[in-house]
Order: structure tokens, then sequence, then C-alpha cells
């Protein structure tokens, strides 16, 4: 059996067939077309191109970003350079036989999903995971389901409040989880602290271009000793340790899953996350909630829409 996985991004829409035990058996990436007139043709070239290189699939799994209605397929909500596609059902873009079931979700989901059937969720029945990227994406499976909610807003953990006066969030509320702890929000720290002149290694290295210091620079930089990355970062750290921990005392998961650019920092990061967890948990919970990083190794979403497919049936 083999199954067509799909992961539209905002940079680049990459598909690929995927067998039942979690390999990629072929895959086609290409830029994401910038425009209706384009994406059709091109999106249609790269799945003729892998039916033709291998057969055709026992189902679909899509993800992309935004709010999408599993029942439908349809993209309800897709702000950013893909808005295009708002309104439009992901099964009739696809384009294969009615007989060919499509599932979708957005990708935080799809992510969880490829966890359920060959990664870190395998075989349980409450998790949470946590993207952690340019902004923060979130999933939840609850007695063993994906949570979906009433209108398919649940597990948007980016946007749960942790600091009621804090930034305006796009999504028009204040203080949300990504405000404070996000890759966007980590460099805009760093950026104003080198353009006030802070003592740091970033200002000696950044001080002409601030916005060339990245989260990566920064997390780099307080592993050298550099005091004021790593006051950012634990400021950071401490603001996702508060939120995770109220979300423990919520879900009560198996395990906690972080996935995700930021998560790529390992150590440096989970270590102070999972002491801080555990010293604001452990009063109520009385045990040690796992945080572990993403074990699926394929980074490119085309295993976790395979496994949406997989996890839904």
């Amino acid at each position: 059996m083999v199954i067509l996985g799909i992961d539209i991004g905002g940079s680049q829409l990459r598909a690929g067939m995927v067998d039942e035990n979690g390999a990629i058996l072929a895959s086609r990436a290409i830029p994401t077309p910038s425009d209706m007139e384009s994406f059709q043709p091109q999106f249609h070239d790269a799945i003729r191109w892998l039916l033709e290189a291998t057969a055709l699939p026992a189902g679909v799994g899509v993800g992309c970003k935004g709010v999408i209605d599993p029942d439908t397929t349809r993209i309800e909500l897709l702000p950013g350079a893909l808005h295009y596609l708002e309104g439009l059902r992901l099964a009739d873009l696809v384009g294969l036989p009615m007989d060919v079931p499509v599932f979708a979700d957005n990708d935080a989901r799809v992510a969880l999903a490829g966890e359920m059937v060959w990664g870190a969720a395998r075989d349980l029945r409450n998790v949470l995971m946590i993207t952690l990227g340019s902004g923060v994406g979130g999933a939840a499976m609850v007695d063993g389901k994906l949570l979906r909610g009433h209108s398919g807003m649940a597990g948007m953990l980016g946007h749960l409040t942790v600091e009621p006066d804090g930034a305006r969030c796009f999504c028009g509320n204040r203080g949300c989880l990504e405000t404070v702890f996000s890759a966007r929000a980590i460099e805009g720290e760093a950026w104003a602290a080198v353009r006030r002149g802070c003592v740091s290694s970033l200002t000696r290295l950044f001080s002409e271009q601030p916005q060339l210091a990245s989260c990566r620079t920064v997390f780099q930089a307080a592993s050298e000793g550099d005091a004021l990355a790593a006051e950012i970062l634990a400021r950071a750290t401490g603001k996702l340790a508060g939120a995770l921990a109220g979300l423990l005392h919520v879900f009560d998961p198996e395990v906690v899953i972080l996935g995700g650019q930021v998560a790529n920092a390992g150590a440096a990061l989970l270590e102070p996350l999972r002491r801080q967890v555990w010293e604001r948990s452990r009063g109520l919970l009385g045990r040690d909630t796992p945080i572990v990083e993403q074990t699926v190794a394929d980074k490119t979403g085309i295993v976790g829409a395979a496994g949406l497919v997989m996890a839904t049936r």
C-alpha cells in the first residue's frame, strides 16, 4: 500500500509517495506558486510524476497552514501568501479519482498524525504537540483522537494568552504565546538589544544589520557564554514553561512532543524547559510528563501528511 502525502508550505510545495512503514518511495518539491493560475498546473504536474513513478495511492493526506475543515477538506482561513487558496477544497485541487479518499488538516495536526502512526505518540492516547518555528503551532490527541473542536480551532496553542497586556498578535489578541516564544519573538528581542547597543557578541556581529541576527545565532551566542543572549532565552523559555505547565493541567497528556526549527536547539531548550515545567506542575500531577523531540525523521511534512490518512481511516 502507498499513500500520497502532500505539504503545502509558504515557500515550497512537497509531495511524496509513502509506504506503510513511513518510508518515502518517491518525492517532488517545487517552489510554491504565487497565484492560482500557476498553482493548479504545477501541482498536477508534481502529482502526475509521482503516479508514473509508483502507483495510484490508497489515500491522500494534505497538510496546509490555516484552518481546514477535515470533513470537506475546505480551506476556511488561510492568511498570507497562499490566501488565494482560501475557500477551495483540497480534495478538488488534488484531482484524483473519487474512490481515492483525501484527508486534510492544518500542518500541526498533520505533524502529530505522523507521530501517532510512526513516532513518539505511537500506541498512546493523550498527547500534546507544539511546533516551534516563526510562530507557534499546536495539536492535541485526546482519548486516541485528534482534537479539532467545534469550529476546527482546537490546538491553536500559539494563541494561548500568557501576557494579558502584552504585545498585539496578528490574530487580534494581546500577549499570545507566540509573541513571547517563537523564532520571531526571540529575534525581535535580539534586534532591539543590538539597536540599543547592549554589550553582547550579537551587537559586535550585527550592529550594522541587526535583522541578520537569527534565532539560531541567539542560541549559539548563549551557548558561548553571552549573557544577553542567555537572558533573552531564559525569559522566553520561562514563558513557554508557564504556558506548558498550564496545558498539562488541562490535558494531562502522557507526553509532550516538540517540533519545528526552534526545537532543533535540543538540550539548550529542553533541559531548562523540562526543569521549569516539572517545578510548576508536580504539585497536582505528581509525575514527570516527558517532553521529547519529534521523532519522525522526515521534516518535509510528507510523512506526517501520509500519517493523517493512517490515523483517520
